[in-house]
């Protein structure tokens, strides 16, 4: 018979890989020199959700610093995201959170 503080443990263990698993990953737009700044605006609003405020600050941010995370989440529900914006000429990527 197992002894329940070692079930006890391993069930906690499986919980946190799950959630790391669920939450474990984030949506990159990478800066480039073609989109403007109106475009990926509302690409973010129509494509992530976010407000015109959200949309502004990420792009600028990508212009500043290259890159932004736009987006934090499961993969499944990133890709598509992703897809959809690479889809609109501009670049973006799904990357695992370093744990």
């Amino acid at each position: 018979m197992a002894d329940k503080n070692q079930f006890s443990t391993d069930s906690q263990e499986e919980v946190d890989v799950l959630t790391l698993e669920d939450e474990g990953c984030s949506l990159i737009v990478w800066n480039d020199d073609v989109n403007t700044f109106d475009w990926v605006i509302e690409t973010l609003v129509e494509v992530c959700g976010h407000t015109h405020e959200q949309a502004e600050q990420c792009s600028l941010l990508i212009h500043f610093k290259g890159k932004c995370a736009v987006k934090k989440g499961e993969y499944e529900t990133l890709k598509p995201m992703c897809d959809a914006i690479t889809e609109r000429g501009i670049g973006a990527t799904v990357e695992t959170l370093a744990s």
